[in-house]
């Protein structure tokens, strides 16, 4: 099972928050996840991220790939 740390979009039209899940690969964006570990508004100013740096340490070392965008966002946070 291919697991990626991805974005899951929440909020209202034009109003975006995202929350930082661990999903198997093939489901849906929006869909089914196996763990939350993070959140993240980008219209707070500045940007706003929380992470769970524990649980997103442990995922990584599990083999999880993080998406190009969640990259960033953990480098932002000092994980990577």
């Amino acid at each position: 099972m291919a697991v990626r740390i991805r974005l899951k979009r929440m909020g209202a039209k034009r109003q975006p928050r995202y929350r930082i899940v661990v999903a198997d690969a093939r489901a849906p964006r929006d869909g089914r996840f196996i763990e939350e570990i993070g959140y993240y508004n980008p219209l707070a100013d500045p940007a706003e991220v929380r992470v769970n740096m524990e649980r997103a340490k442990e995922w990584l070392a599990k083999g999880a790939k993080p998406t190009n965008t969640v990259r960033v966002l953990f480098r932002r946070t000092g994980i990577f």
